[in-house]
């Protein structure tokens, strides 16, 4: 089916619109894998749009949230235009909130905790927090591999390599310390980091510590500074809808490609968790205990393994349950 490259939310694909809805019963599985997500994005170098990858979530996620930027949209105009909201309204019905809202709420959730837990540890302990999710993010890269609609080809790899390159020089950038950001520049900050928080293979937290905003986050949310957390919000929340719609548009019409670019990101990001750095993120050559920092590698690459397992089973039962059932003969 032929799809409007000027509006991609406006047409959702059949699938989108017939793919069979969720139930309340499946909230805390949603909300447990909404908070692996939140998890992820507070550390540096880990990609949030990658968790998201691995448990089966990424295509619903931006479906929905395509559908919400258009409803916003269509709801701004019918008013200004005194339309009325019908299409705003539509747009909205279109979202499975049954599955979103337990998935942001475990997205929120978590990532507050883990700005306050995993963030700490690594500081604490660099060498083997970064180990144990260096083997994680390079278990998920099998991922987007398979969820290319044909066998990769040569073009394939040379976007692969072209953004693999992009993400080692991005993410050896130096951090830059800023102690108070003008709000002009946590809008700004926000609105980039939050579509490493949809791209696969980005990480949002490792943009805010290249931009010099990820300290005064934290410090924002301890301190309760609504100015802060507002100008941030705003800035997400403007970038998120300048990018999602044509991020639906490339997972429709330019999947293999798209799917490239992702494997090509998410193995350059693993500049960022190589074990072994300097205060300036500069790489070291292995020492200490290698044969641990090894093992704790193995050991994230197994987690990611067993959780990929488990969604393509699962994504396998509902397939089958949403098959219609063979007609009797005879």
């Amino acid at each position: 089916m032929a799809h409007d490259a000027t509006s991609p939310a406006d047409a959702p694909t059949t699938s989108t619109l017939t793919a069979p809805r969720t139930t309340w019963s499946r909230a805390p599985l949603h909300a447990a894998r909404g908070g692996l997500i939140g998890a992820a994005e507070s550390v540096p170098g880990i990609s949030g749009g990658t968790v998201a990858l691995v448990v089966g979530l990424y295509d619903e996620l931006i479906a929905a949230a395509a559908h919400v930027v258009h409803a916003a949209r269509a709801f701004v105009v019918g008013v200004v235009r005194r339309r009325g909201t019908a299409e705003a309204t539509a747009a909205l019905r279109r979202v499975d909130w049954r599955l979103v809202l337990p998935v942001l709420a475990g997205m929120a959730v978590v990532l507050v905790l883990s700005l306050r837990t995993l963030a700490p540890l690594l500081e604490s302990h660099p060498v083997p927090t970064r180990a144990v999710f260096a083997g994680m993010i390079a278990a998920s890269v099998a991922v987007p591999l398979g969820m290319m609609p044909s066998r990769p080809r040569v073009r394939d790899g040379a976007y692969a390599l072209v953004a693999a390159v992009a993400a080692f020089l991005l993410t050896g950038l130096p951090p830059v310390a800023i102690e108070e950001p003008s709000l002009w520049y946590v809008v700004l900050g926000a609105a980039i980091a939050i579509n490493a928080l949809v791209v696969p293979g980005l990480s949002g937290s490792a943009l805010l510590v290249v931009l010099g905003l990820y300290v005064p986050v934290q410090a924002a949310l301890d301190g309760r500074d609504a100015a802060f957390v507002g100008a941030f919000v705003l800035g997400a929340a403007l970038g998120f809808a300048a990018f999602v719609r044509t991020l639906q548009w490339l997972l429709h019409e330019r999947r293999q490609v798209t799917m490239a670019v992702v494997t090509g990101l998410m193995i350059g990001s693993l500049r960022a968790l190589w074990p072994w750095q300097d205060d300036d993120r500069g790489l070291l050559a292995p020492q200490g205990d290698v044969g641990q920092v090894v093992a704790l590698v193995v050991a994230g690459a197994v987690v990611v393994g067993g959780l990929v397992a488990w969604e393509r089973r699962r994504a396998a039962r509902a397939r089958a349950a949403a098959e219609p059932a063979a007609p009797a003969v005879g």
